[in-house]
């Protein structure tokens, strides 16, 4: 008993030591500290934008195609670089690029393949032939379409409200070009050769019209195709009838081959054409039958003032790159990228039914010059440039409204 009593004594002994060792060791309050920073906001999620861009990277005219998309190219990486917002979401800007190869039945099939893929936007096609058979299926699915480059009237007169284009039309281009052959170049006899395409035929009947309205006699019509590469029948044919003037609506590729054989043919005349012919590849194609001063042109595009110096300024970049000059309508397809993005921006979404309103109402000062659209979706005050060559070297001449 003794042993249990004094085992029990001991612990209850201890339990209080415990205690009061407790008690003695307890802290004081802690210091009050400063209060824990806020954490930080989560990332802005982002949102994908698919743009088309459609344009002929294979056959005859893949220098106009490729410059086209390096166009398109730039301005996506420059958009991705800004780190664009559309409503609440950085905007990742994605480039899905098709080939037409110049064929409006190939159009046709990769405008539905990146109707299918849900693009938010279209920049393209390069040629009208392909551009109007292909807005149809855009306009069903109500995607916005930009044209760089298609100056048939056609294109914006369908009643589509998803069409526009950032350059003047061939009402324009030919018109200028038709009365610039009587007026200035002093042409009475005028013949015309179009290759039967959309945009060869339309910009060939502008400027037959506005070559008889000012004074001149056509002296001849013909027909050629945008494959052909002999030329000697037709152009026999129209030497018989004596013309100062020749024009030709279609592209270089066809229009250099043509320049060497009017050169074989002892043909005396001014050749003349529209922005396909008004490359900066015409001089390789043509050799040493440009000529000096005898091939004028114009493109449906031009900026004076102060957007001269962007302007350049694109085309050093340009250059530094990817390697070669532009062509002509890099540019114009940069800036139609960079107008869809600005009509997102503004609509805060990239849906193509939300945005489309905002597209039509856009003021968007651009490396090639201000852009506003009319009803139509036609560019208003569009300008055209006029050029010859030199030393084999596109130059110059002016630039019109």
């Amino acid at each position: 008993m003794q042993l249990k009593w004094t085992a029990v004594a001991l612990a209850a002994l201890t339990l209080v030591a415990c205690g009061k060792k407790e008690e003695a060791a307890a802290p004081a309050a802690p210091a009050p500290t400063a209060a824990a920073p806020a954490p930080a906001a989560p990332p802005a999620s982002t949102l994908v934008v698919k743009i088309g861009h459609v344009g002929p990277t294979s056959g005859a005219i893949a220098h106009l195609g490729k410059d086209n998309e390096f166009g398109a190219k730039m301005a996506i990486e420059d958009l991705n670089a800004k780190g664009l917002k559309i409503g609440d979401k950085v905007a990742k800007f994605e480039l899905l690029a098709e080939d037409d190869a110049g064929d409006p039945k190939q159009g046709t099939a990769v405008a539905q393949k990146l109707v299918d893929s849900k693009v938010n936007g279209i920049v393209g096609h390069l040629n009208s032939g392909t551009t109007i058979p292909a807005s149809k299926l855009y306009s069903d699915a109500g995607i916005p379409q930009i044209s760089p480059s298609a100056t048939n009237p056609k294109y914006t007169r369908q009643g589509f409200k998803t069409a526009f284009r950032v350059v003047a039309d061939d009402t324009q281009l030919g018109g200028t070009l038709g009365k610039y052959a009587v007026e200035t170049l002093k042409g009475k006899n005028i013949a015309v050769i179009d290759d039967r395409t959309a945009y060869g035929q339309g910009v060939a009947e502008e400027f037959e019209k506005a070559a008889k309205a000012a004074g001149g006699t056509i002296v001849g019509h013909e027909f050629t195709t945008d494959k052909s590469t002999d030329f000697n029948a037709i152009l026999t044919k129209l030497k018989s009838a004596k013309p100062d003037v020749l024009f030709f609506g279609g592209m270089d590729a066809v229009g250099g081959p043509m320049l060497k054989q009017v050169k074989q043919l002892g043909l005396n005349v001014k050749f003349m054409g529209g922005d396909g012919l008004c490359t900066g590849e015409l001089p390789k194609l043509a050799g040493d039958a440009i000529g000096e001063e005898m091939v004028v042109c114009a493109e449906a595009g031009g900026v004076d003032g102060d957007f001269k110096q962007p302007l350049e300024d694109f085309k050093a970049k340009f250059k530094a790159k990817n390697g070669v000059e532009v062509q002509i309508y890099a540019p114009y397809v940069y800036d139609a990228v960079n107008v869809l993005a600005e009509a997102m921006v503004k609509a805060g979404s990239s849906d193509p039914e939300k945005y489309l309103p905002e597209v039509g109402k856009v003021q968007y000062k651009g490396v090639t010059g201000p852009i506003a659209f009319d009803e139509k979706g036609d560019i208003k005050n569009g300008a055209l440039t006029l050029f010859t060559y030199k030393g084999g070297v596109r130059t110059q001449i002016a630039v019109v409204r």
